[in-house]
């Protein structure tokens, strides 16, 4: 019998709680929230904030959040991520073995690891399902993955997709996504990414360019081609500009922010604030590129509490844009990409 190789694809998303429960949201936050990633202070200090004052306060919150999100099918991210690699495994067929993984709690990326190992794969392609890089999602997945891996006494070849900002069979499946609504019947629409601190973004600026200039972020050049703002930026453009959007019917913003600290601006609850108070917009429409999968910071954070927000602030409708979940569309565009 010769040899049929065999290719690898882990398929690796950010995490969700194993249940809707304080005790499991609070084991998912501590193990995200004490990846030195995400929050890049001295190990004794982030070990201090979080299992002394995130965990255990904000886990009552975010559990409740999660009862709203929940699903008979269990948490969205992780069904969706379910979903959408049996379809590639179908696409792909039996030369690739593709397997789902989270960064944070299961199924792990060691487990992942050891299922595509044991099914005798030569080489393993990682793809995070965030479509901007960023240290804190894709840095620390590719991270954990070396980490895993070193410990193999014999190491397959490896290969990551860093980010695909503007990768065009994603743009098209928002853009398709987005036309289910009639764009001209919105006031301003905002494409709304995760947030990340400014000094994630200073610290990963070798050519002293971040931050120096308003508008630093919104060209994507070989300066800061690594930049997760400008990589947002970018996605935007790329999506704007397949609905024939003007510069002045929509807004990038940024959700999500943390503590004290400047994230990268502006912040959508401000944005909305605005848009609602002082340009008097009553008609919302809200995309989020960052998020490959609809999950607590779309269909909760977006869709329910920033919802309330505009309607207490004047306005009177806000839509959210379906993010590519499992939709086959998106699992032929993984599958082509994989190849």
């Amino acid at each position: 019998m010769g040899l049929t190789p065999k290719t690898g694809i882990l398929i690796v998303n950010l995490g969700t709680p194993d249940a809707p429960t304080r005790p499991a949201v609070y084991r998912y936050l501590k193990e995200f929230l004490l990846d030195p990633r995400v929050i890049d202070i001295n190990a004794v200090a982030r070990n201090l904030l979080v299992r002394g004052i995130i965990a255990p306060f904000r886990s009552g919150q975010s559990a409740k959040a999660y009862r709203e999100l929940w699903t008979e099918n269990g948490s969205p991210l992780k069904y969706y991520g379910e979903n959408l690699v049996a379809q590639v495994q179908q696409l792909l067929g039996n030369e690739y073995v593709v397997a789902l993984a989270m960064r944070y709690q299961s199924p792990s990326i060691q487990s992942a690891i050891d299922q595509l190992m044991q099914a005798k794969v030569d080489k393993i392609k990682v793809f995070s399902l965030f479509p901007q890089y960023a240290s804190a999602t894709v840095g620390s997945v590719h991270e954990e993955v070396m980490r895993v891996l070193s410990k193999q006494q014999i190491i397959p070849a490896v290969d990551f997709v860093s980010s695909y900002a503007t990768w065009p069979a994603m743009i098209d499946i928002y853009a398709q996504n987005a036309r289910q609504f009639d764009l001209k019947s919105y006031d301003h629409i905002l494409f709304s990414y995760h947030g990340v601190p400014q000094r994630h973004l200073r610290k990963g600026d070798a050519f002293n360019h971040c931050l120096k200039s308003p508008d630093c972020c919104q060209t994507l050049t070989p300066t800061n081609q690594f930049c997760y703002s400008a990589q947002c930026y970018a996605t935007t453009k790329a999506i704007a500009g397949q609905l024939d959007l003007k510069p002045e019917q929509y807004t990038v913003c940024f959700q999500s922010r943390l503590g004290r600290d400047p994230w990268t601006q502006p912040y959508t609850v401000r944005t909305i604030e605005a848009l609602a108070k002082e340009k008097g917009a009553k008609r919302l429409l809200v995309f989020c590129p960052a998020f490959t999968a609809d999950c607590l910071e779309t269909t909760i954070e977006i869709g329910s509490e920033y919802k309330e927000d505009f309607e207490k602030w004047g306005g009177e409708h806000l839509d959210l844009v379906p993010s590519l979940n499992d939709s086959p569309a998106w699992a032929k565009a993984v599958a082509s990409l994989m190849k």
